[in-house]
């Protein structure tokens, strides 16, 4: 199976490390909290560095707001609004690929809008129980895709480091939100922590499957997941504020947010220039109101995902991409999962 995966994978065109360099997202509204504008590379990288794949927030922009969220059930032709919004190439792509980004799409919307109905059933009285479960969740796509980019690279395709790195921060970002959630008591009951981390298990596989088959849709499926997070974490600020207010903020939040070496905070947000975040933790209010807006962070690098190519770290210049220290290189792949490198792989010849 390996051997006959290889085949298929080295028949598929593999660009220049160079054919990468100098391709920027489009901005979007300013409106939308997941949308970004770029930032001008006088105030992140230097000139020479102008061609960073990330775009950037204005550093004047210090919290998220809900001016419009998502559109769960936009397409392609929706103009890309929404966790289903199509990647910003896609005007070009086939009528074929666009019925089945379309489809991609609309399941994952449906399957995420099923696990809300769910988890709004259970939970709709016991807010900590619930984010104990969504943060269970939310940081087991990023162990699938590192698990599948650890394959690629292990048997000798491609590497991917800046997609690496980055989803380890993200993992690591989602992983103070659960012990930020346990802190304040989320996992007190068993059948909580049952529920959560059986369903884990099975998104784990679930997602190392949709991962290998169309990267696309496992990462549009982690947009759907971090935009509901997000609107989450925000009705429940609008709810509980004045409360929260009073409480004091978990000492596992204090250091994340503002202890320590903040590399990883910084790695996890492809849309911001590195220090340009650094949040106050005074109370409960500053704790949940930080972990509303990393998902935001989160669903603006998950859409960027979408489009092949465009993600790069914060940390990360165009000319030492994928070049390790040792000096060995290994291409950078120009088909996404198995199914798109057998599809180029036919139409080549």
């Amino acid at each position: 199976m390996a051997a006959s995966l290889s085949s298929v994978v080295f028949v598929a065109s593999v660009p220049s490390l160079k054919a990468k360099k100098g391709r920027h997202l489009g901005s979007f509204s300013s409106q939308n909290p997941f949308h970004c504008s770029p930032l001008s590379s006088s105030r992140f990288l230097s000139r020479k560095f102008h061609s960073v794949q990330a775009t950037i927030l204005q550093e004047n922009e210090e919290k998220v707001t809900v001016e419009e969220s998502f559109q769960s059930n936009s397409f392609p032709e929706d103009d890309g609004k929404g966790c289903s919004g199509a990647p910003p190439d896609s005007s070009s792509s086939s009528v074929l690929n666009r019925w089945v980004i379309k489809f991609e799409q609309s399941f994952n919307v449906f399957l995420t809008e099923s696990v809300i109905k769910i988890l709004d059933t259970l939970y709709h009285d016991r807010d900590y129980a619930r984010f104990f479960v969504l943060e269970t969740i939310a940081r087991v796509p990023y162990f699938a895709f590192m698990s599948v980019l650890h394959m690629y690279e292990s048997f000798g395709w491609w590497r991917r480091a800046d997609y690496l790195k980055v989803h380890f921060a993200e993992s690591w970002n989602e992983m103070h939100h659960l012990l930020i959630m346990e802190e304040l008591g989320g996992n007190a009951w068993w059948f909580d922590r049952f529920l959560a981390q059986h369903i884990a298990i099975f998104y784990y596989f679930m997602t190392v499957f949709m991962y290998v088959l169309s990267p696309r849709m496992a990462y549009h499926l982690s947009e759907c997941v971090e935009s509901h997070a997000y609107e989450t974490y925000d009705k429940f600020i609008k709810s509980q504020g004045d409360e929260l207010k009073n409480l004091p903020a978990p000492e596992i939040a204090v250091r994340y947010y503002t202890e320590g070496d903040l590399y990883l905070f910084d790695e996890f947000q492809t849309a911001r220039a590195p220090k340009s975040r650094r949040p106050k933790i005074e109370n409960l209010y500053d704790v949940f109101l930080n972990i509303r807006d990393d998902e935001a962070e989160h669903c603006k690098t998950m859409k960027a995902c979408q489009t092949h190519g465009n993600l790069r770290s914060p940390h990360s210049y165009p000319e030492d991409a994928f070049d390790d220290e040792s000096g060995s290189i290994l291409p950078q792949a120009d088909c996404e999962g198995i199914v798109d490198c057998i599809k180029k792989s036919v139409s080549s010849h």
